[in-house]
């Protein structure tokens, strides 16, 4: 004996209603065969469309049991159900329930998609259908296009799309006039004459007459069961046992990517706006972190101009904040002791203070420099002009002076050659023998060309008053381990000055602070525009939020003809990333344009790397992922039953 095709035993659904229990059906017992042609006839509200939605999978018995071909529909979960609703029921509604945005053609065909047809497949089996069903001339027109009756002739084509066995039809004709009923209940009793299974629901009388079977039902109770005539024999395949075959990912991967950007079209003006904070966001974290790489190998490329090989001797003992201005370390004798620690090129002491130029009647404040004869070796700064001082100079209190490009600049605007001339710092007259090459500013942008540099000896007695050094600049040879040199001076100091009244500064030590400090600089200005990019983010999830609650019906009749929850969620989620990886692409566009901008107009050095970029948009598409989640899983996990319902 074969099992009957749908069977319900003593089933009972009860729902809340404010706060109290309501039972809509009560102990319906229904046996229903493979070909018969049945109507549920009642009135509004007698349970025939709770009844209805139990019978295609779309709600569940509070109690009792449902069998479809034998298997219990209660032992079967959410993407079980899915493959119901897909392969064994054809879903006919009193409103049609089309997608507004899609042809005739591509509403037909969305099952298919949900059972993993090909496009050129589903696209050709559904024109058949609609050119059988009398829409040959129809098949590209939108639903606003489509009379009702048409409108339902779609709707039944996509009910016939997998070939389920049943067709569920909920008040097919109530939206019809009595020539359009008449025609679709003409194509359901030549449907139900092919071998399907159709259950009608209807409160009209001579609509039920069309059937073979009528089942009256009243308050939740089936009151009459009355059989008219025989239904055909049924032989259609049976879809559902070939399920397993089902491969649906590459067809709603397409469908998903095709409904999301029809979906951003549909609405440009906000879309454009969710764009916007993503945009914002990319185009910040590129254009920053170029200014910032900019901005830091431009310190880099200043300190390693000083020389790489340098150990700086600062006064003062180490970690003793501002000791340097009260300590007393470095005097002349010093030096023949440095120069003789092995691995020193050259030893060059520095003091450095600021003192009135004058040259007739211009007066400028420079920075002076008493220095040694080395400095332009150990600091690889040549004169550009002139010569620098020699150690004959040094020796006997020579008063010459060596200018910087900016002091010549502003001291002899008329074009004067300083070569020459005498200059007075202070009070004392110095001779300019030389003009040094210009070597910008420092990290910390001092003008190092807003200088003057004259003999340690004379500076000491005639500028500054003082014997002792500021600091001595040791230049390492290049075969020399600075660490080693470094050792060899800290001893040596140690050993001379009887405590370490000093500290030694190795420039690869500055190099990688600086390096540190302008990596910080560069990853606040990124974390600001992560947080550009965050609010982006949220303006995403709030409109998808928005959009599913808009689309709710859409989720609904999705559900209804086979989507699972993961189609829904995966739809809305590709929507999010779509939204994302469009802002992202436009965000990187923007961002190298603006800082190319930046540096045309405002003359900032800009450094573009990969990195940022790719990290940038990988922050955009995980922002899709992220804050798209919330709001496709909110459209994953409506009721179908109540999606459909929203208006």
């Amino acid at each position: 004996m074969s099992l009957p095709l749908l069977q319900l035993k003593a089933v009972n659904r009860t729902y809340t209603s404010g706060g109290e229990p309501l039972t809509v059906l009560k102990e319906v017992s229904l046996v229903i065969e493979c070909g018969e042609f049945v109507a549920i006839m009642g009135t509004s509200g007698s349970g025939k469309s709770t009844l209805m939605n139990i019978i295609g999978c779309l709600d569940k018995p509070s109690s009792g049991s449902y069998y479809i071909r034998g298997v219990e529909v209660a032992s079967l979960g959410g993407d079980e159900l899915a493959a119901l609703r897909r392969d064994t029921f054809g879903f006919i509604f009193q409103r049609y329930n089309l997608m507004s945005d899609l042809s005739a053609v591509e509403n037909a065909e969305v099952p298919a998609v949900y059972r993993g047809m090909a496009k050129t497949q589903r696209e050709a089996h559904a024109s058949d259908l609609l050119r059988e069903l009398g829409l040959s001339d129809r098949l590209q027109h939108h639903p606003n296009q489509l009379s009702g009756g048409q409108q339902q002739r779609v709707s039944i084509a996509r009910a016939l799309m997998n070939g389920g066995p049943v067709i569920l039809a909920d008040e097919p004709t109530g939206a019809l006039d009595s020539q359009g009923g008449k025609e679709v209940m003409a194509i359901l009793e030549k449907l139900n004459g092919q071998g399907r299974t159709i259950i009608l629901v209807t409160h009209d009388s001579d609509i039920a007459a069309y059937a073979h079977r009528i089942v009256r039902i009243t308050d939740g109770r089936i009151t009459s069961d009355d059989q008219q005539q025989k239904g055909e024999a049924c032989h259609l395949a049976q879809t559902d046992e070939t399920a397993q075959d089902v491969k649906p990912g590459v067809a709603v991967l397409g469908e998903a990517l095709k409904m999301a950007f029809r979906s951003l079209l549909h609405n440009r003006m906000r879309t454009a706006l969710t764009m916007l904070g993503i945009i914002i966001g990319v185009a910040s974290v590129v254009a920053l972190m170029a200014i910032g790489n900019g901005a830091k190998q431009d310190v880099l490329e200043r300190i390693q101009a000083m020389g790489t090989d340098l150990l700086t001797i600062e006064r003062g003992p180490p970690a003793v904040r501002a000791s340097g201005e009260i300590v007393t370390s470095f005097l002349p004798e010093d030096l023949p002791f440095i120069d003789s620690v092995p691995g020193v090129a050259q030893a060059n002491p520095e003091t450095e203070l600021s003192s009135l130029l004058r040259f007739g009647d211009q007066d400028l404040l420079v920075t002076a420099v008493g220095t040694g004869e080395d400095f332009p070796q150990v600091h690889d700064w040549p004169p550009q002009s002139g010569v620098f001082f020699s150690a004959e100079h040094v020796k006997r209190y020579a008063q010459v002076v060596t200018l910087g490009q900016t002091v010549v600049k502003n001291l002899f605007p008329t074009g004067t050659n300083p070569l020459g001339q005498y200059v007075l710092i202070g009070n004392a007259p110095f001779l300019v023998i030389g003009v040094m090459a210009s070597k910008g500013s420092t990290p910390r942008g001092d003008d190092l060309d807003n200088s003057v540099w004259l003999p340690y000896t004379t500076a000491g007695a005639r500028i500054f008053g003082q014997r002792f050094f500021k600091h001595i600049i040791v230049r390492v040879k290049p075969d020399a381990d600075m660490s080693v040199v470094q050792a060899g001076l800290h001893t040596l100091l140690v050993h001379r000055h009887r405590k370490e009244d000093f500290n030694i500064r190795n420039m690869a030590d500055t190099i990688a602070t600086a390096n540190e400090t302008q990596n910080t600089l560069t990853y606040l200005l990124a974390a600001i525009a992560v947080i550009s990019l965050v609010v982006g983010g949220i303006g995403v999830m709030n409109i998808m939020l928005v959009s599913v609650t808009e689309r709710t019906r859409e989720i609904g009749i999705r559900m209804a003809i086979g989507a699972r929850s993961f189609d829904v969620l995966f739809q809305f989620l590709t929507e999010a990333v779509m939204v994302c990886f469009i802002g992202g692409l436009v965000g990187v566009v923007v961002g190298i344009g603006g800082g190319l901008a930046t540096s045309t107009l405002a003359g900032w050095r800009v450094i573009f790397t990969a990195a940022p970029i790719v990290i940038a948009f990988a922050c955009a598409f995980l922002t899709g992922i992220i804050f798209g989640y919330l709001p496709a899983r909110k459209a994953a996990q409506l009721d179908p039953i109540e999606a459909l319902a929203r208006d």
